[in-house]
């Protein structure tokens, strides 16, 4: 019987959540499994995983192969090099202490890399979201401003409509004026025809 190291798919439709189990080959993607190792969330962002360490490098110890989704999430967690000290400490290249240490200061290092990661999202977040508000108070400031000129409009409308007025008051009398001058020169050139 072979054992694999595999995905295990939970979670409804477009929001997939995994188990990392070890399983017999044979058996189906989301069918009978050995052990359960961890869980691997990729809706999240970095994606959270969660492993048993020790499980999982006892697992590879047995011989088990890990599929490549579920190798590269033993190696995001360090599975893999804790299985490859521990066959450097049988085989007395290295001790126990130092092979603990090393894996210790790998840890140490992926999780200052994945924590300037989040600070690194969190960041642009925090950005993103100022660089909205500042869209925003724009758009509200020239919305207010159309709103205010909007108003006086209707007050320009009337002024203009009282000049336009007068401008017709002022040609009509005008036009009134010529009118009566106008008899009174066609009677002067009359008389002076006559």
């Amino acid at each position: 019987m072979s054992v694999k190291i595999r995905l295990q798919r939970h979670g409804k439709k477009g929001k997939p959540f995994y188990w990392v189990v070890a399983a017999d080959a044979r058996s189906k993607r989301d069918g009978k499994y050995l052990e359960k190792i961890g869980t691997y969330n990729p809706n999240t962002n970095p994606a959270t995983v969660d492993l048993n360490l020790d499980a999982a490098v006892q697992w590879l110890h047995n011989g088990a192969q890990p599929t490549d989704t579920a190798r590269a999430i033993l190696s995001y967690k360090g599975a893999l090099l804790k299985h490859h000290l521990d066959g450097g400490v049988r085989k007395g290249a290295l001790t126990q202490d130092q092979a603990d240490a090393k894996l210790a200061t790998w840890l140490e290092a992926k999780a200052g890399k994945v924590d300037s990661k989040k600070d690194g999202l969190s960041k642009a977040e925090v950005a993103a979201r100022a660089k909205a508000f500042k869209a925003e108070t724009v758009a509200n400031e020239k919305r207010i401003a159309a709103q205010t000129e909007a108003a006086k409009a209707p007050e320009a409308v009337v002024e203009e409509e009282v000049a336009t007025e007068e401008v017709v008051e002022v040609e009509a009398a005008t036009e009134e004026v010529v009118a009566e001058e106008a008899p009174a020169a066609e009677e002067s050139t009359e008389e002076k025809e006559a």
